[in-house]
């Protein structure tokens, strides 16, 4: 045989030899294809073609690195996250990497909003190691899942160094690593309650001023939210100040809303020609976002707004919570009803590139209009961000303008219109961001409270529909018959057992279907889903719930959540809704376990924090400012309609068209009459036929 001819057939001997070792397949468009390929996650499906060897989280991967004794690598992202695709470019498509990964380790790929389980326990060993953490989540850990080393983006080279660093000390001095191990996962194990403990002196608002005269320090009152960049909305804190304001006519709190949801609404935050909200801004004035849109922030926001508007009646608020829910029917909707989860911050391989304007575009698309829109929403010729690209931001109201300009609002509102929807028309010709359009169930119970909560303000049916619709099919397509829950349905298909966020806030949000329909069955099945929870999440030691259920498999630690964050805590809206179903129900067990919860934090509540702030929700029902509403009678539902005329938080709404057994409606029916029965405490005054009668109750108590 010619030496040449020998050569090429060695190398094709040896190409054989590298690949199979690596444990790859090459597929017909000459791409490398991974175990991967058989997930529905969009985000571990982009993955499924990378030369690495990636595995998902189970017991095959688990068992092989065993075997092997070799090194995990778990890397943690998800698909909106925009460094998560830079390191898949940089370096887990690369050849070299991936070699380096394949030989020395076994590496498994997590879809962090599928496993916030398993993203919880790891983060927390950042947070141990480095004092921060994010995503893509870089883990190195034992064969048995106990991490050495955690991190979050590496360039291509430092991963390579990591990696090679990481691999010889476990051959060289394996031992000090299981060191590491072991002082990490001891943190990690900690039981979050150690700083934590029981309260029990009383619950009254004064408790919670010094809280709030530290909390109003960090809001940031030019510019809204607070004083730090980037900014994340945290609606759950303005959530909170705005029933602090309620309580206390402090118009400090007042201001931190509207000074918040105003710069928000006129932010690059927010998305003016087809509504929603991006995750957060990069700086300090909501300019520029960072852009991928997030079904969790975009739901707690409708509910933000909405309250907002039923207080102060702003025509913007009206304005946002409309195109938000006209953007999430648009963008975010799947065929069964449910909702997807978010929208990428890239298209076409460029960060917020469907979203931006050079100068010259908009010019074409609106003419002798240009010069005027450029003005209010700050385009210019060079651009107002990177490549001459223009983010559409304003810096003052509507009404400001139109007073510098000499023009009418309204004239001026309906010429920006005209201009937004020749933009939207212009913009749907683009290369559209990546969806992931798996269905989560507790971003859904967020959307599904999202829905019932513009409804109450607007009173737009079509808002309530949509939101039975979608609890319709999570109860008919994600539960089974004993009330277990799935966490993800995609493709008509369902998968992972749900955890506790799933369960609370779908609970949630049945609480708030039935408050706005008076259709008990929605009330039953919240009253099931928490027997369940009760059954197979609480922990009688802590007074808590585990996030996962003791018929999960059991990881490296079993952890609670307990503190807010961008969305409440599972932990805080169990308390919430177990207390409502307790009064609801007349079910002492569930209030006594509401209560215990409760005390646990109570004194972080009266600290002041963002991150406590659903917790303080809970704590403004024991400040004996709560009360239960019942409507008895033909007109009941007509009647509550009526209660959304004004902003009345505290009050836990029952009623019945018709003769009920539900304990809280026992012996009010009255046939041909419809009466309002306000209570407190159980004890209830003289029953009223108006709605301002009973409304005058409910002011006069406070």
């Amino acid at each position: 045989m010619h030496f040449k001819y020998i050569n090429l057939y060695f190398l094709l001997i040896c190409s054989m030899i590298i690949l199979q070792s690596c444990n790859q397949t090459i597929t017909s468009k000459n791409m490398y294809t991974n175990e991967l390929i058989n997930e529905s996650s969009p985000y571990l499906l982009h993955h499924a073609h990378n030369p690495v060897n990636w595995h998902p989280w189970g017991d095959k991967a688990l068992d092989r690195a065993k075997s092997e004794n070799k090194l995990m690598i778990i890397s943690i992202g998800y698909a909106a996250c925009h460094w998560c695709h830079v390191m898949e470019k940089e370096s887990f498509s690369d050849s070299l990497v991936a070699g380096i990964m394949n030989e020395s380790y076994v590496s498994v790929k997590i879809d962090r909003e599928e496993r916030p389980d398993i993203d919880q326990i790891y983060m927390e060993a950042a947070m141990i190691t480095n004092g921060s953490g994010g995503w893509p989540l870089n883990i190195i850990a034992l064969p048995d899942g106990r991490p050495v080393f955690a991190g979050t983006y590496f360039p291509k080279e430092k991963w390579i160094d990591i990696l090679t660093q990481v691999q010889m000390i476990y051959m060289d001095n394996p031992q000090k690593l299981f060191d590491v191990a072991s002082q990490i996962t001891r943190g990690i194990s900690d039981n979050e309650l150690s700083a934590l403990s029981s309260d029990g002196s009383a619950y009254t608002i004064e408790n919670l001023e010094g809280g709030f005269n530290n909390w109003i320090k960090n809001i940031d009152f030019d510019w809204g939210g607070y004083k730090r960049a980037p900014k994340f909305p945290l609606a759950a804190g303005f959530r909170f100040l705005l029933e602090y304001h309620y309580l206390t006519n402090d118009e400090k709190a007042l201001e931190a809303i509207t000074i918040t949801l105003d710069r928000m609404a006129h932010g690059g935050i927010y998305d003016p020609i087809g509504g929603g909200f991006a995750r957060y801004s990069v700086d300090e004035y909501w300019k520029v976002p960072h852009f991928e849109k997030m079904l969790y922030d975009n739901a707690q926001l409708i509910s933000l707004y909405s309250y907002a508007y039923q207080l102060t009646k702003e025509p913007l608020y009206k304005k946002v919570i409309e195109q938000t829910i006209e953007f999430s029917n648009r963008e975010l909707s799947d065929p069964s009803g449910l909702f997807y989860s978010s929208l990428d911050a890239d298209s076409e391989g460029k960060e917020g590139k469907f979203y931006v304007w050079k100068y010259e575009e908009v010019n074409k698309i609106l003419g002798e209009d240009t010069e005027l829109f450029a003005d209010y929403f700050g385009l210019v010729q060079n651009g107002n961000w990177e490549d001459n690209k223009n983010i559409l931001f304003a810096t003052k109201s509507l009404e400001e303008f139109a007073r510098q300009k000499n023009l009418l609002p309204t004239d001026l509102e309906t010429k920006f219109d005209l201009s937004l929807k020749k933009l939207f028309e212009e913009r749907e010709k683009r290369i559209r961001p990546g969806l992931d359009d798996k269905c989560i169930t507790a971003w859904n119970g967020l959307m599904v409270t999202a829905y019932i909560d513009a409804y109450k303000v607007l009173g737009n049916p079509e808002y309530l529909t949509r939101a039975k619709t979608a609890m319709q099919h999570i109860l008919e397509k994600n539960t089974d018959k004993d009330y277990r829950l799935n966490r993800i349905y995609k493709n008509d298909k369902v998968s992972i057992n749900a955890f506790l966020d799933d369960y609370a806030l779908v609970i949630e949000a049945l609480i708030g279907l039935y408050e706005v329909s008076f259709e008990e069955e929605w009330l039953i099945h919240a009253e099931k889903f928490t027997d369940y929870v009760v059954s197979h999440f609480y922990s009688e030691t802590d007074n808590m719930f585990y996030y996962t259920s003791d018929t999960d498999p059991q990881l490296i630690a079993r952890k609670m959540e307990i503190p807010d964050n961008v969305i409440p805590s599972s932990n805080s809206v169990m308390a919430n809704a177990l207390y409502k179903l307790g009064l609801l129900f007349e079910n002492n067990g569930f209030i006594e376990k509401s209560n215990k919860m409760l005390n646990q934090v109570k004194q972080q509540v009266e600290k002041g924090s963002p991150y406590y702030a659903n917790w303080g929700r809970l704590y403004f029902w024991q400040l004996d400012q709560s009360f239960e509403v019942v409507i008895m009678g033909k007109e009941a539902l007509q009647l509550r309609k009526e209660f959304n005329n004004e902003f009345i938080p505290f009050v836990l709404f029952a009623g019945s068209e018709k003769e009920e057994y539900l304990p809280l409606l026992e012996n009010r029916y009255v046939e041909d009459q419809t009466r309002i029965y306000v209570c407190k405490n159980k004890t209830c005054n003289l029953p009223v036929s108006l709605v301002e009668e009973a409304t005058k109750q409910l002011i006069k108590n406070q």
